[in-house]
């Protein structure tokens, strides 16, 4: 078993198949105690045809939200009328490519009353330039702003929301179940998706809507990965083109993506050239730990990577 999650005093990491998962925490209980969650994971993603290793970090944690603003509130008290209590999550992905590397984050704003997402962000930086998506998520429509360092990328448009629509990077919330099971063991759901930013960025695809289903597989499965076995519930979206991303979430609270994979049907992709499709990536848990971690940015604080099962970058 692993020492570290012990230490932490997490949930053990091998549960046996068939004994029946406990009851879910009350929300406010688990996410309010002034800490965020964080998940290190090793990390895949195809680029320029090859695939390219690196880390990963989910961080999640809740925080006042303004509603017209959609930003962080410094004081919630000063406008408590526009302000709502929001589970965040910045999605950390590095990776090499040749001579030089991309630093990626996605930030996935939603309300934590229902996990709704109100706000979408993301930006791309590598040796040839910087790229900042974001979108403002509102009942009927999504509006998109876009900075670029390349021609003819930079601007600003709105689409309509379907009344279910889902967004790729929403799906790290989602299908989490934190205040209920998105969906019942063995049941699918048909929706509308719109493509995650990373992928959209690495394939300089449009946003625009398509088609997916999502299924929960009826029975949950044992899943080895670097931070430990897990039993999970396994979540399968399949979108229309032939693309598929698996989702293995743990079956306790709370409820941690423990590995992921996007893949894509094999052969040459016609729009890039590349022999493996691009975009597609996966990731499997390799540490987690409950810190505040905003107050470790001491010399030596490198150490608590070690939990997340992430090296520090070269000095």
């Amino acid at each position: 078993m692993n020492r570290l999650i012990l230490a932490l005093g997490l949930a053990p990491l091998i549960v046996g198949a068939g004994a029946a998962a406990a009851a879910d925490p009350e929300f406010g209980s688990f996410w309010h105690d002034g800490k965020a969650e964080l998940d290190g994971y090793r990390y895949m993603v195809n680029r320029y045809g090859e695939p390219r290793r690196g880390q990963c970090v989910m961080v999640f944690v809740t925080e006042p939200f303004s509603d017209s603003k959609r930003v962080k509130v410094d004081d919630p008290s000063r406008n408590p009328a526009d302000t709502f209590d929001a589970l965040k999550l910045n999605l950390v992905r590095d990776f090499q490519t040749g001579i030089y590397d991309y630093n990626t984050m996605a930030s996935v704003f939603t309300r934590s009353a229902d996990l709704l997402p109100v706000k979408i962000s993301f930006s791309s930086a590598e040796w040839c330039g910087h790229v900042y998506e974001e979108l403002r998520v509102d009942a009927h429509r999504i509006t998109e702003r876009v900075t670029s360092y390349f021609e003819d990328e930079t601007s600003a448009r709105e689409i309509d929301r379907p009344r279910n629509g889902i967004t790729e990077d929403e799906l790290f919330i989602a299908l989490r179940g934190l205040r209920g099971d998105y969906l019942r063991a063995g049941e699918r759901r048909s929706l509308t998706l719109l493509p995650g930013a990373l992928y959209r960025r690495l394939t300089h695809r449009p946003l625009a809507w398509t088609t997916a289903t999502i299924e929960r597989l009826a029975k949950p499965q044992t899943v080895r990965v670097p931070a430990g076995t897990f039993v999970a519930h396994v979540y399968v979206v399949r979108i229309q083109g032939g693309r598929e991303g698996r989702f293995e979430v743990e079956r306790e609270y709370p409820h941690r993506i423990v590995r992921w994979a996007w893949t894509a049907p094999q052969g040459r992709d016609p729009a890039t050239g590349w022999s493996r499709p691009e975009g597609n990536d996966s990731g499997e848990l390799a540490g987690t730990a409950r810190l505040q971690y905003w107050k470790l940015h001491g010399e030596g604080d490198e150490r608590y990577l070690n939990m997340l099962g992430l090296s520090p970058m070269p000095r």
